[in-house]
């Protein structure tokens, strides 16, 4: 089964994001913060990593710095940044950090987000 970190700290979006995975047949875990977020991903074994880039403790960027850090690095698919903020600046940013991708809150819908996804996840196969 595929594995998803979904990382955010807005609980009703998670919720949201966390129940369409769900529903799509992906084994998903949660963090709330950049912290916890961090400690998972160091831990390894996801397909997927969606991160948020505005959180509290650790701000997705600098979890992207850290984890860039780490010699070995943790053995994990690709790390999708999503946020509302849409800085091309901070984008350019997480890519150059590792990041496979970038996902705009404001303009998914559920069904867009999922597709998004699916679509990382298969590239990534």
């Amino acid at each position: 089964m595929t594995r998803v970190l979904l990382v955010d700290d807005d609980a009703e979006l998670r919720n949201l994001y966390e129940e369409l995975l769900i529903g799509a047949g992906y084994q998903v875990e949660t963090a709330v913060d950049g912290e916890s977020a961090l400690a998972k991903i160091t831990a390894g074994g996801y397909d997927l990593v969606v991160l948020d880039i505005m959180m509290p403790k650790i701000d997705g960027l600098e979890v992207l710095r850290r984890l860039k850090a780490l010699n070995p690095p943790p053995k994990n698919g690709p790390i999708v940044m999503l946020s509302a903020l849409d800085q091309m600046q901070v984008i350019n940013e997480a890519i150059s950090l590792g990041a496979a991708g970038f996902l705009h809150k404001p303009e998914l819908t559920p069904d867009q987000f999922l597709m998004e996804i699916k679509n990382y996840i298969v590239e990534h196969e």
